[in-house]
């Protein structure tokens, strides 16, 4: 889309058009879905970490034949994966165990504002106390769906506000004017990367023609 900020990229990986195609479908059922979710997060995840990461040699190790080779590792810089619950639970991503941060936020159903409810970032705000040792220089963040961008702007708010340096948001799908908000909420530390971008928002918030409410297929909610 032309009308996309700089920051914002879409992945044209063939793969994905298939699989955002299967997961859409109301159809498709709750263990596909889990699958689905999975693998789109790691293709959009090895183009969106493949721009933001590098790697360093690590120490020789053999092969199961013997042979010696060079290990490679991801750069000595502090990464957490920071889940918007609940769907982000949904999302795995990267080779080596890193901190998982839990963000907590929900959609006022009338206002369609975000409300925090859960934050176990440590020491919360950076400076406070012994936190500043602990604060990420990367966080990635990961939301399946970027509805009004209300919720992942508000996140990306929060994890500034604790002293990330930069922030990759990793999303299966998102809503052209929500994308566009969080896009705006941080130009200069923020880079999302997405499998899809529809175009419109329904009355109540959700994508048209979207994906319906993922937490709710993950986690077989629907009519809750």
């Amino acid at each position: 889309m032309a009308d996309l900020p700089s920051n914002v990229h879409i992945s044209q990986h063939p793969c994905l058009v298939a699989k955002l195609s299967q997961l859409r479908s109301q159809g498709t059922s709750a263990r596909d879905v889990k699958s689905l979710i999975h693998e789109i997060t790691l293709i959009v995840g090895c183009e969106a970490l493949g721009k933001s990461l590098g790697t360093t040699p690590g120490p020789m190790d053999k092969t199961p034949l013997g042979y010696e080779f060079q290990t490679a590792k991801l750069e000595p810089e502090a990464i957490s994966l920071v889940p918007i619950l609940r769907s982000g639970l949904g999302m795995t991503l990267l080779p080596n165990p890193v901190p998982v941060h839990h963000l907590g936020l929900y959609r006022e159903p009338i206002s369609l504002q975000p409300v925090e409810y859960y934050n176990n970032l440590p020491n919360h705000i950076a400076g406070s106390g012994s936190g500043g040792a602990a604060v990420s220089s990367l966080a990635i963040v990961l939301d399946p769906v970027i509805a009004t961008g209300g919720t992942c702007a508000a996140a990306i708010s929060t994890l500034r506000q604790w002293g990330v340096k930069r922030i990759v948001v990793v999303s299966v799908l998102g809503a052209l004017p929500g994308v566009k908000a969080v896009a705006a909420e941080w130009p200069e530390g923020v880079e999302i990367w997405l499998a899809g971008v529809d175009e419109e928002l329904t009355d109540r918030g959700m994508l048209k023609p979207g994906l319906g409410d993922i937490g709710d297929r993950l986690f077989l909610t629907i009519g809750k």
